[in-house]
Formats: C-alpha cells, sequence, structure tokens
C-alpha cells in the first residue's frame, strides 16, 4: 500500500442513523455523504465502549477497555496504560497533529500526541467521579433537564466547533506541507454532543413537526428489560418525555449534525484547496451514536445500535469509490489503519491488538466478523458486553440479569429482544461461548468494580462524592471559549 498522509475526523455522539448516507431521508449531511459518495462506508461499525472518555482510551490505544482498565468517564488515557498509534507514528518519525476533543487527562501526559492545538480533557484531570458511583448513584434530573432545553442559540461547544474547523483548515493550508514524511491530522469536534443548543439557522432546517419519531418511543413500546428500567429511572425517563419535548430535541439534534456537517465541509474543502486530496487517505467516525428517544432511551450508556454504532467512511488514494461494506468493523480498527496508511510499522508488542485495517477490508469481500463492545460506566448496575456477529447482536449483563438478542437481519431496529425464544437456544449459547472466549464477564465487572471503589476512596468515599454532587453535565471548553455569564449560571443550575 503506496503510504500517504491521514486526516482523521472525529466527532461526538453521532448516531449513523442520522446521516444522509446512512439512509436519513430528512438530515443535510451533504459533505459527509460527499466523502462516502467518493469513498467506501461501512455500514456496520461499532465504538468500543458507548462513553466518551473509555471510548476513545480504547481509539488510542486499539485495545479493549477492560484490558487498559478505562471503565468510565473518570478513568482518562494517561499514555501508560498502552502506547497509542501516536507514539507509532512519532517513534517512526512521522508527524501528529491534534485539534480538538482528546478527552485524556491531561496535555503534559505522555499520550503520543505532543502537538495538541486547543485540546479538551477531562474536567480537572479527574473527569466525572459522580458517574462512577453507578447503581448507588441517585437520580439525575440534570439527564431528563438538558432534553427541555433544547433550543436554538450558541453555545461554548458551537464556539469550539468553529475554532476547531478554522485551526484544522489553517494546518492543511499552512503547515501540511513543511513535512518530508507522510503525517496525520486529527481534527475532533464535540458536536453534535448534548447541550442541545444550535444556531438558529440550523434548527429552522428541522421543523419538529416533520421529524420522524423515534422507534418504541411510546411508553407502551418500550423494552422492559430490568437494566433498561433502572436506567430510565436514574435519568428521570421513567416519566415519558412529551411528544413536543421530543420532537424540538431532535430537531436542535438534526440541527447540530448539519451544524457539524458544516465544519467537517471546511476541513476537507482546505484539504483540497492545499493539493493534498490525492495523497491523503480521510476517516470519518464518532465516539459513540445517541439514542435520541429511541426505546425509551436518549443519551449513550446502552448496547442498541443507536448508541453503539457509529458512522465510519474512509477515502482516498486506492479506497473504492461510492462502495458500502457489511463487514463489522469497530474503531478498535483505526489503531492498525493510520499506522499502515503513513508507511509506519506496528511493534512486536501489537500483535494481540484485535483490529484490522480498513483498508484491506475496504478493498475486500464482504466477510463475517464479529465486533466487541462493553459498558462499566454511569447508570449500570452491572457490565454490559456485546458481540455483533455476521446476522445477530447478543448482550450479556453480569450480575444475574437476562440477556438480550436481536437478529438484525430480519429485525435491523432492534424491536423484537429473542433471548427468550426457545427457537434460537443455540444462537444464544454460541454467542456466550464466543463472548467467554474473549473476557469472562464476570471477572471483568469484579475488576471494574474494585477499581472504580478505589477511585472513590481516593476522593474521600461516596458519601463524600455524593455530596459534591453533578458538578457540570458536559465537559467545558477549553477556557478561551468559556460560555459568557448567563450561561455559566445556567449551567450551574443544571439547565
Amino acid at each position: 500500500m503506496q503510504p500517504t498522509n491521514v486526516l482523521y475526523i472525529m466527532s461526538d455522539q453521532h448516531s449513523p442513523h442520522v446521516t444522509g448516507c446512512y439512509g436519513n431521508p430528512v438530515v443535510h449531511t451533504p459533505h459527509i455523504d460527499a466523502l462516502a459518495a467518493r469513498g467506501t462506508r461501512f455500514a456496520h461499525a461499532y465504538c468500543s465502549t458507548p462513553i466518551c472518555v473509555p471510548s476513545r482510551a480504547s481509539f488510542a490505544t486499539g485495545r479493549y477497555a477492560f484490558t487498559i482498565g478505562a471503565w468510565d468517564n473518570a478513568s482518562p488515557y494517561t499514555g501508560a496504560e498502552a502506547p497509542s498509534w501516536g507514539h507509532r507514528l512519532i517513534a517512526q518519525g512521522h508527524h501528529v497533529t491534534t485539534i480538538g476533543k482528546l478527552h485524556y487527562r491531561a496535555a503534559d501526559d505522555d499520550n503520543g500526541f505532543p502537538d495538541e492545538r486547543l485540546p479538551m480533557h477531562v474536567l480537572e484531570g479527574v473527569g466525572d467521579l459522580y458517574g462512577v458511583l453507578r447503581a448507588a448513584m441517585p437520580v439525575r434530573p440534570q439527564s431528563r433537564n438538558q432534553i427541555y432545553d433544547a433550543r436554538a442559540g450558541e453555545s461554548e461547544y458551537i464556539r469550539y466547533d468553529r475554532a476547531v474547523a478554522r485551526e484544522s483548515a489553517r494546518w492543511l493550508r499552512e503547515e501540511a506541507g513543511r513535512h518530508d514524511k507522510p503525517w496525520c491530522l486529527m481534527a475532533s469536534f464535540v458536536t453534535p454532543h448534548f447541550p442541545l443548543v444550535v444556531p438558529q439557522e440550523y434548527f429552522d432546517l428541522y421543523p419538529p413537526e416533520s421529524l420522524p419519531l423515534p422507534v418504541q418511543w411510546r411508553q407502551e413500546e418500550w423494552p422492559r428489560h430490568p437494566v433498561l428500567e433502572m436506567m430510565r429511572r436514574l435519568q428521570g425517563l421513567d416519566v415519558p418525555v412529551d411528544e413536543a419535548a421530543i420532537r424540538t430535541a431532535m430537531a436542535a439534534y438534526y440541527g447540530l449534525v448539519t451544524f457539524m456537517d458544516a465544519q467537517v465541509g471546511i476541513v476537507l474543502d482546505a484539504l483540497d484547496a492545499a493539493g493534498l486530496r490525492e495523497t491523503t487517505r480521510i476517516v470519518y467516525t464518532s465516539d459513540h451514536g445517541e439514542q435520541l428517544g429511541e426505546h425509551g432511551l436518549w443519551w449513550k450508556s446502552s448496547m442498541y445500535d443507536g448508541c453503539c454504532a457509529v458512522p465510519m467512511i474512509v477515502a482516498g488514494p486506492d479506497v473504492p469509490e461510492g462502495k458500502v461494506v457489511t463487514t463489522n468493523v469497530s474503531l478498535l480498527d483505526s489503531f492498525p489503519s493510520i499506522v499502515a496508511a503513513v508507511g509506519a510499522e506496528l511493534k512486536p508488542d501489537d500483535t494481540d491488538l484485535p483490529g484490522g485495517s480498513l483498508w484491506q477490508m475496504a478493498n475486500g469481500e464482504n466477510t463475517d466478523r464479529t465486533v466487541f463492545s462493553e459498558y462499566h460506566a454511569i447508570f449500570s448496575p452491572s457490565g454490559f458486553f456485546m458481540l455483533r456477529t455476521a446476522r445477530y447482536k447478543y448482550v450479556y449483563y453480569a450480575g444475574g440479569y437476562p440477556p438480550q438478542l436481536f437478529d438484525m437481519e430480519d429485525d435491523p431496529l432492534e424491536e423484537h429482544d429473542r433471548a427468550g425464544d426457545p427457537t434460537y437456544a443455540d444462537v444464544l449459547a454460541a454467542c456466550e461461548r464466543e463472548l467467554r472466549a474473549i473476557c469472562g464477564p464476570e471477572e471483568v465487572d469484579r475488576r471494574a468494580k474494585a477499581d472504580q471503589r478505589r477511585l472513590l476512596d481516593a476522593h474521600g468515599g461516596i458519601a463524600a462524592v455524593m455530596a459534591g454532587g453533578v458538578k457540570i453535565p458536559y465537559t467545558p471548553a477549553p477556557d478561551a471559549f468559556a460560555p459568557a455569564p448567563v450561561e455559566a449560571r445556567e449551567r450551574a443550575k443544571g439547565i
């Protein structure tokens, strides 16, 4: 494979369901759709864990979260857990620049990314301790309030992403040509992550009454799995969100997706203006999805596709144009793919990486491939473990909770749990065997909870963390993009 530069574009909390090229007939995503038209789109791509901080740690290291102790939003990547793909490139003389959200511990850590521009890391180098409480956590009304706060307007995230796009475009025009060896630029946006506040011009694109309502949004349609019921209660969702609020929140989220797409367009236009299209491979993806009311759930933290599926599009030299690949892929495939694209080499320590080459899968035939995801964070009484095979999705809950099984071929919207159907007993057993070949779920669950208890003890114990409450409902942008005083006061109230 001919070495090229890599432009890796990552958004935050973008569900593939809200993307034109993935079949959404309403949303406007012209730049992402155009990238898919001149490249290859993976129809079934997944994050390794559906929450920001551990997902990004897994992405950096190419490793399952349980192997590096990336359990939750208070276990940020430091660089010591395992080498990142940045370490591999830098050690072999390739320049790496990141612009935007990373969500690691701190900019001065040796995380493999020494040239961080406008970095967003976890709050105070610690992250969300309140979320580590998991099942012991009281009801969190701030979550529900965020749905009802959806509106047109400006936010620190909007200002931040505009700056990320400007700086990425400037880097491509003014700095990319200085490097003799292929480089990697990671442009990382924070939208369409909450808050659901978007400039008026984007909000107006989506009259709320025109939007399709989420699958299983009515209370009588909700899946009644005991873990999902507990999550709804803790998030204040056991009382249904009314239809008008759902539609307004969807309009804001759709607007944020279109706003983010416009920022992606700024970066791609700069790549073309710099004359770099023919020497650069491009990846577009997100760290996890957004459930947006599907199955009576919002945000992340479940194994439904709205949450753990991500868009994954590749384009550039040697990448087939207009192709759709149904082979399952994962964010973990990014590590070997970036290393290979620039012409660097994996090291002996990388032989156990679970990921493969996106470039080879884009150029190959569709094959059966199983990908794995896990969850050990906020609102979960025990670990969740997901396998996505060629046909089925299997979700195992540690702690004795019943599993879930979906036939993704016949039931792509995941409306019918087949785990209790005797007809699927052999499938269920085969999936559990395959899961246990990857990890022992009970042992991983015990290890996660022990690590989290030690973390809580180091910060004064459960009572002290509970007394501290929720400082903010989302990580703030860097100081240069701090909110105006009124916004700060509103956010402090949990609005």
